[in-house]
Formats: C-alpha cells, sequence, structure tokens
C-alpha cells in the first residue's frame, strides 16, 4: 500500500440493505457507474457482506457495503441477515433500498428502527421508480430508478450531504508536534515484519508526522543506540513499535517522550482513558479466568505471534496465573463477553473508528475491561507512566 492511498480503516463506510431482489447490487453499479455488484432476477444473490473500496464523486474514498437480503429464509437465511446487522456496527451512512413497486415492508421498517437506534444517518432509497404506479411520500426517502437512472446524481448528491461532520482535528501525533520537531520511529525488521513494506500503524504514522511538518527519522530496534548519538540533539520523542518496548526504555534517555504505535492507535480511533483504565484489572486475573485476545485483522501466525504466543507469555510473567485463553481475528468479535474476565485488544488498524468503538462499547456495557497490546505491554515491562507522557490529559 503506497502513503498516498487511503486505507479501508479511514474511508466512510456505506452500508447497503434491504430485501432480496430490491435492487441493492443494481443501485451499486448505478451510483458507481461501475458493474461492482453481481445483478441477478434470482433472489439472495448476496449472501455475505462484500466490501468494495472506491472514489465516489462527490464524497471521495468510500467504502460501499453490499449486505445479504433482510428477509432471507430458514436457518441459513437467519444467519445471513444476523451478518447484514453486524455491518451497520462499522457503518457511516445507510442506505435501505426499497422496491417502490410495493409499499415498505416490516423488514424494511425494522431496519429502519435499527438505523435509528444506532444514530446512524440514513436515506430510504426507493427503487424502481420507473415501474411504480404511485410515488408516494416517504420520510428520507428518494425515488430512483437503478434501470433508467431517474435521480441517481440526485440520490449520490444526497448521500455526500450525510458524510458525518465530526471533529476532524484529532490526529495520530501530529497535534503534539510543532514544525521542524524530529520523531524518532523504531520499526524492528524480523520474520513477522511483511516484505517489502512497512504495516498499515507506522505507514499512518509518518504521514501524520510529515503534514505537521515535523521530521520523521526511521530506524531499526537494531540501529537505535547509534542513531541516537549521531544526532545534533536529542528527537522530540521515539515512537516505537510495542514489542520492542523492553529495549528501547533502556537507549531512550529519560527526559526523551517515549511511546508507541498501539498507544497512538488507541486514541486516535479507541478509547485511551478505558483502556488505561481497563488494564490494571489483569491484576485481579486467578487461576482458570478466561482472557478474549482479539485482533482487527487477520495474518499469517508466526512462531512467536505477538497475539497468541507473547501477550500470555508476558501476562504469565507479570502475575503467575494460568490463564484460559481464547483469540478471536478479522470481522469477528463475540457478542456475549460475559465468559471473559478481560479482553486485550490490538490497535484496530484495520478496523473502522465506528468499529473499534463499538466493540470497546460491547465490552463496557457487558463489564468486561478492555485494553489495548501498547498499553498491556507498557503496563506489564513497568514503563505506562513513561509511555504516557506524551499525552498529559490522560490520568493513570
Amino acid at each position: 500500500m503506497s502513503l498516498n492511498s487511503t486505507p479501508r480503516s479511514d474511508r466512510i463506510h456505506i452500508g447497503i440493505f434491504g430485501k432480496r431482489n430490491a435492487g441493492k447490487s443494481s443501485i451499486i453499479n448505478a451510483i458507481t457507474g461501475q458493474s461492482l455488484a453481481i445483478v441477478s432476477a434470482f433472489k439472495g444473490t448476496t449472501t455475505d457482506p462484500v466490501y468494495k473500496a472506491m472514489e465516489l464523486l462527490p464524497l471521495g474514498p468510500v467504502m460501499i457495503i453490499d449486505t445479504p437480503g433482510i428477509d432471507d429464509m430458514g436457518e441459513l437465511g437467519e444467519k445471513r441477515i444476523e451478518k447484514a446487522y453486524d455491518v451497520l456496527n462499522k457503518t457511516d451512512i445507510a442506505l435501505l433500498v426499497a422496491d417502490g413497486t410495493h409499499e415498505i415492508s416490516e423488514e424494511d421498517r425494522e431496519i429502519i428502527s435499527a438505523f435509528k437506534d444506532k444514530k446512524l444517518p440514513y436515506i430510504i432509497i426507493m427503487n424502481k421508480c420507473d415501474e411504480a404506479e404511485n410515488r408516494y411520500a416517504v420520510e428520507k426517502g428518494i425515488w430512483v430508478s437503478a434501470k433508467t437512472g431517474e435521480n441517481i446524481h440526485e440520490l449520490k448528491e444526497a448521500i455526500a450531504k450525510l458524510v458525518p461532520n465530526e471533529d476532524m482535528t484529532l490526529k495520530i501525533i501530529g497535534d503534539k508536534l510543532k514544525p521542524n520537531d524530529t520523531v524518532v520511529l523504531v520499526i524492528p525488521i524480523d520474520k513477522a515484519a511483511p516484505k517489502g513494506r512497512l504495516i498499515l500503524p507506522q505507514q499512518q504514522t509518518i504521514r501524520d508526522i510529515l503534514e505537521a511538518g515535523a521530521v520523521a527519522l526511521v530506524t531499526r530496534d537494531t540501529e537505535l543506540k547509534t542513531t541516537l548519538e549521531n544526532m545534533a540533539g536529542p528527537p522530540k520523542m521515539v515512537i516505537t513499535d510495542s514489542q520492542a518496548f523492553n529495549y528501547v526504555k533502556t537507549v531512550v534517555p529519560e527526559d526523551v517522550l517515549l511511546t508507541s504505535f498501539s498507544i497512538l492507535f488507541a486514541r486516535y480511533k479507541g478509547d485511551l482513558a478505558e483502556n488505561i483504565r481497563a488494564v490494571k484489572a489483569i491484576e485481579d486475573l486467578n487461576d482458570g479466568d478466561k482472557v478474549l485476545i482479539a485482533e482487527g485483522c487477520t495474518h499469517h501466525r508466526q512462531c512467536d505471534d505477538i497475539g497468541t504466543v507473547k501477550i500470555p507469555r508476558w501476562l504469565k510473567s507479570h502475575i503467575d496465573k494460568d490463564i484460559d485463553y481464547e483469540f478471536c481475528s478479522g470481522t469477528e468479535f463475540p457478542k456475549d463477553l460475559k465468559p471473559y474476565k478481560a479482553v486485550i485488544h490490538c490497535g484496530g488498524c484495520m478496523l473502522n473508528e465506528k468499529e473499534m468503538k463499538h466493540r470497546i462499547a460491547v465490552c463496557r456495557e457487558q463489564g468486561v475491561p478492555v485494553t489495548n497490546y501498547g498499553i498491556f505491554i507498557a503496563y506489564t515491562q513497568g514503563i505506562l507512566e513513561r509511555s504516557l507522557r506524551v499525552f498529559p490529559e490522560f490520568d493513570i
């Protein structure tokens, strides 16, 4: 992935919902001007949520999510409907496609209610207006025809007006920097590092530093000591891969700010205050307690994988308890968290802010403390306070 491309996690997520054969795929093709979605007269062509990253004018980079029909049938159909509703947890803008040749259905009304419960901006797209006998008034509705193109331009303009007008001033780290500050980024290159590229948090942090007018100096942990010695003066701060904390803390002078990519992302798209508070819950764990280790992406597990190997090892070293671990990754996240005494989550770089905050909210609602990889590692290695000095507004 190049530095100037927009990652999936930073795109506006537009969820397309509706009954089978309402024309969801046809609407997607119409608003994008491309044949991105399979169109068929056979009901239930879309059986799982399908994600399509693209540019949609006048919005810009978006993630279109085509979902299964909300009226699917049978045991398998119920699971597909559940997956469609799960998409709401990562949706920024919701579009309901309804068949304009019929009245609004009960299934349509139920998902509109879900939009409202989630406080999502939404539009009801009354499709097949070219076949409808009566274009009746629909709250937040627009009559269109994917077949003839009628009102498709107006629909795109209406979608653009629903872009969440949130405070976009929060940066990964740029708000803590002044022009010409120097930031040293410590990026170990080991067998777990992807060949030929940097991982997403590293890319995005470098970009954020450059946009702040500061200087990003990148080095491996093995060259860090020499790098700092060769600098004319100390850097403003050092940002490291959390797994290198134990070594990096011995090399970076105490008066230089030190934190990690994972901690930066806890503030950027999660809930840093909640993660800080929750990490202390590991002190109350006992033999046989269940801990969920969750990751937002799927990747090839290495022999010394951070989630399945290193974190359990560090926790065992810290509290010397025999913990029962369970693991989840990618789009899967348990709805029932009551069996767990704690959740330790990755930085969530592959999740959008909506989904990351949803996961934290689910933990909070069920009374399960949730912390973040970087905060967990800093805490168990005795440098949490130091790693948070860059954010003095947060209490530990």
